[in-house]
């Protein structure tokens, strides 16, 4: 290999990352602690008497894929106020600053439909544990919340949406779910 060409991989692996990224016609798989939370979550649901919502391939691209740029590239800003829905100029993607005041909704709405090719829109509920996100732990502070636990249940305005996809994503501090209402014919497999 030439020192020119060795010298455009070591670019190319630097503005790229050391992985390809994943895309809509790859099979995305759910690590185990992915599978934990998909497994609690509908056993949580089941407990309400409520069915269970089929694993998206898309929507799972799209939970893994946020959680990833939300661990290597969000901080709060105090200035523009972009919550942890919000998406960095980072990556593949239209980069958007999702805000309190949901103004900006749109923006996280349609990331599925940019980023996996999912027929809908995507609603995301996220998680942040500067120990690392686990399952259980995301789970039951979701089932406390007044803003998150309604999409797990279909309660308040969520009560006549019926789920028929759900994608999950769990990356370093960040654990994130996201519910659509379109079905996906293809489904993620789990992880070796």
């Amino acid at each position: 290999m030439s020192m020119k060409a060795f010298s455009l991989l070591i670019l190319f692996i630097i503005l790229v990352g050391f992985y390809p990224r994943p895309q809509p016609t790859d099979k995305i798989c759910l690590s185990a602690e992915e599978k934990i939370l998909y497994d609690l979550i509908m056993e949580y649901r089941k407990s309400k008497k409520l069915g269970t919502i089929p694993l998206s391939q898309s929507l799972t691209l799209v939970a893994q894929t946020h959680a990833r740029d939300l661990s290597e590239n969000y901080s709060f800003d105090p200035k523009n106020r972009c919550s942890p829905h919000s998406w960095s100029t980072k990556g593949n993607w239209t980069p958007c600053c999702y805000t309190n005041d949901h103004k900006q909704a749109n923006c996280m709405w349609t990331k599925p439909k940019e980023i996996a090719g999912y027929a809908g829109n995507g609603f995301e509920i996220a998680y942040y544990s500067s120990l690392g996100a686990n399952a259980k732990e995301g789970l039951d502070g979701w089932k406390i919340s007044a803003g998150h636990n309604p999409l797990l249940i279909n309660s308040g305005s969520w009560e006549k949406v019926k789920w028929k996809a759900i994608g999950i994503g769990v990356y370093k501090e960040y654990g994130l779910v996201w519910f659509g209402e379109d079905l996906d014919e293809k489904t993620p497999y789990f992880c070796d």
